[in-house]
């Protein structure tokens, strides 16, 4: 008797897939901020002024504190024109200055799969619009402009900031990589985060109504949360 052929199962079929471009050095704009290539000439020195004396950037990073200005710009400046990370700076539009970093990472064109990592925001960018927005228009360049499958979102375990903004953002939790690394001699377990493709239109419209002006009253607080009104933007498409 001829031999049968086990069935096993199998993903759906990704019609008309092909291998997505390399995300490259260029200005992403937005209303509050902007991402820049990272160029240590150009943003070095503002980066240094708002982070000098705020260690905690630093907890669960793989480098830093710098001991001075020279050794930050010294690394900064071996990190520049690295594609894969491909490091951004976040200048406020307001005041000119660059007051943080986020990188896209890890990128995978051939499966359509990119990581938003190394992100350190100086105080005065955390818990602002610009600093929301940057996330935005980063995670809009990957699935708009590059036709991206999978955002990632990875950090350490234990930093529960972190964990409380990837959820915030509208990232789904997938677990927990025990012992995934060792940083600065500790051990690290990894949660892991992600948005898919299709659920980018709820998260990207969730974003333009709080980025909206209309959700800030007059003194720039907003009126409604983002993690609030993504299930309601999501409802009346």
């Amino acid at each position: 008797m001829p031999a049968t052929r086990e069935e096993r199962p199998v993903g759906p079929a990704v019609e008309g897939w092909s291998e997505r471009a390399r995300p490259v050095r260029s200005t992403i704009s937005g209303t509050w901020g902007r991402l820049e290539p990272l160029d240590a000439k150009t943003h070095g020195a503002d980066l240094w002024a708002a982070i000098v004396g705020h260690d905690s950037v630093w907890t669960y990073m793989s480098y830093g504190p710098f001991a001075d200005e020279k050794a930050f710009l010294a690394w900064l400046a071996g990190r520049e024109e690295l594609t894969d990370p491909l490091a951004y700076a976040v200048v406020d539009v307001a005041s000119g200055k660059a007051v943080g970093v986020l990188t896209l990472m890890e990128i995978r064109p051939a499966h359509g799969v990119i990581e938003i990592g190394h992100i350190f925001f100086a105080p005065v960018l955390q818990k602002t619009r610009a600093a929301t927005e940057a996330v935005f228009l980063a995670m809009r360049h990957a699935f708009d402009d590059l036709g991206y499958r999978r955002f990632e979102w990875k950090c350490d375990g234990l930093n529960a900031p972190s964990r409380a903004a990837a959820i915030r953002f509208g990232f789904t939790f997938e677990g927990v990589f025990r012992q995934h690394m060792v940083i600065k001699g500790r051990n690290r377990d990894t949660a892991w985060y992600s948005i898919v493709d299709g659920e980018w239109p709820k998260v990207k419209a969730g974003f333009l109504a709080w980025l909206a002006p209309t959700n800030f009253d007059a003194g720039g607080r907003q009126k409604a949360a983002l993690s609030d009104l993504r299930p309601k933007v999501a409802h009346a498409r």
